[in-house]
């Protein structure tokens, strides 16, 4: 494996009460002359009426699914941004009941790769009343490219991000090739931050973003999770602030 997986994979590993990370395989994004590898995580919520939230689902697998079951109803299926939703598909498939919740931008960049997906409501700057007492959340301003929902879990003070912190290990990466990528990129652990890319396309609008970055402080988190690397157990505010320094300069 070039990069590290979490293992053990799809299965539910807790983070603190009512929410759980479940790590995934590596799946491949295909930009031009290459395939660029990502581990994947998921979080997963239960909310305080008992409804089980999946955010950034990884590829289904049947147990995995039955130990949520165990857990509550899997009501609400989650795509934080244009690129986190291939597999919203698939768990829709399997509980029609399940709102599947849009990014902004995310229904195009789906026909755009010829995936189908019909989702059913769209995540707006506020929580929807389905979560408004569990979960704050916004839309991360600024990007040009990607529109990221930002979640917090109130319960827990539980961070939830998604491409706006990657933080891959570099001693856990047999690769020298993603090695040197990621350290370009400046998402090599230990102060993985936005990858270059990303970050460019705050160019001249980084106000907006200063303005987001704020709030999620406000919120004082004390963990943040990511869906690529690894993630932020502790000292969440201290960390927020290093790894987003870019945006506060």
């Amino acid at each position: 494996m070039n990069i590290p997986t979490y293992p053990p994979l799809n299965t539910l590993k807790a983070v603190a009460n009512n929410i759980w990370i479940v790590d995934g395989d590596i799946i491949h994004m295909s930009v031009p002359f290459i395939q660029v590898p990502f581990s994947t995580r998921m979080t997963v919520v239960r909310l305080n009426n008992g409804d089980m939230w999946l955010h950034s689902p990884i590829a289904f697998d049947a147990d995995l699914a039955d130990e949520i079951l165990a857990l509550g109803p899997i009501k609400h299926l989650v795509s934080p941004n244009a690129i986190h939703y291939a597999y919203i598909a698939e768990w829709k498939q399997h509980f029609p009941d399940a709102l599947a919740w849009s990014s902004p931008g995310v229904e195009k960049r789906a026909q755009s790769q010829n995936i189908e997906i019909n989702f059913d409501q769209a995540l707006e700057d506020t929580p929807p009343k389905e979560w408004e007492n569990d979960i704050k959340q916004l839309i991360f301003k600024g990007g040009r490219v990607i529109q990221e929902v930002i979640f917090y879990h109130i319960e827990s003070r539980t961070l939830i991000l998604t491409d706006l912190i990657e933080n891959f290990e570099p001693d856990k990466t047999k690769s020298t090739l993603w090695k040197t990528v990621h350290k370009i990129a400046k998402i090599s652990a230990p102060n993985g931050t936005t990858p270059i890319d990303y970050r460019m396309s705050f160019i001249g609008n980084k106000k907006a973003a200063k303005e987001s970055l704020e709030k999620i402080i406000s919120w004082q988190p004390k963990r943040i999770i990511i869906a690529h690397g690894k993630w932020i157990e502790d000292n969440g505010v201290e960390e927020l602030r290093k790894r987003m320094s870019w945006i506060l300069k």
